[in-house]
């Protein structure tokens, strides 16, 4: 059921099988076992399973390994991310710490991994990142001031749905209403933008979609 929730689609009892390290015969075993007891899981044999959407399960206690990617991709977050990203991701620490049977916030606070500062990181609270965020989360149409790499300014207006994070660095994947195809835009090179408070026409994971099939990017990437 823990490995089943990692899943947003179906994920097939081979595929099961081989995180779990157990036999397909076992997955499909367990299986009608979870669904004899009232588990609300969905699909069927050759096509796979996952769980119903709004079934919630109870925290779980979290092993060393599980507990210090938490802590290490929180710090990262917040050397990476606006301030409003930082101060969530502490957030949220926090809230997963108090939610587990065993209070974990000593064992977290004790994790010995750090996301140092490198001399080229660009400032965490950079202006743009946060109004960029939520653009995406609402598809909402953004105008941008934009500079291109050898400095010539021009006026966008972009429909965003994705915020990759590098090693400081930021780049926003958008389609363009300029140029009328997909383009990627350096947030640092921004010079101003403000969402138009307006659904773009399309779905933002159909242009996600449509996006990895151009870049040929996998839906693990």
């Amino acid at each position: 059921m823990d490995a089943m929730r990692g899943y947003r689609r179906p994920v097939t009892a081979a595929r099961l099988a081989e995180q779990l390290g157990v036999s397909e015969r076992t997955i499909y075993r367990d299986i009608q076992t979870l669904t004899g007891l009232g588990a609300p899981l969905a699909g069927e044999a050759g096509v796979g399973y996952m769980l119903k959407p709004g079934f919630f399960l109870p925290p779980l206690m979290f092993g060393a390994d599980e507990l210090e990617a938490l802590v290490l991709g929180a710090r990262w977050v917040r050397r990476q991310g606006d301030e409003a990203l930082a101060h969530a991701a502490s957030n949220a620490l926090a809230k997963i710490a108090a939610a587990t049977p065993k209070d974990l916030r000593d064992d977290m606070a004790d994790t010995s991994l750090w996301v140092p500062i490198g001399p080229d990181r660009q400032a965490a609270s950079d202006i743009h990142v946060r109004p960029v965020r939520e653009a995406i989360r609402y598809q909402h149409r953004l105008r941008m001031a934009y500079c291109d790499e050898q400095g010539a300014p021009s006026e966008r207006v972009v429909w965003p749905f994705a915020l990759a994070f590098f090693e400081g660095k930021r780049l926003l994947a958008a389609w363009c209403e300029l140029r009328l195809a997909f383009r990627h835009f350096r947030i640092d090179r921004i010079a101003a933008a403000e969402s138009m408070q307006e659904r773009y026409p399309a779905r933002r994971h159909e242009l996600l979609k449509t996006w990895r099939a151009e870049h040929n990017i996998s839906d693990d990437s």
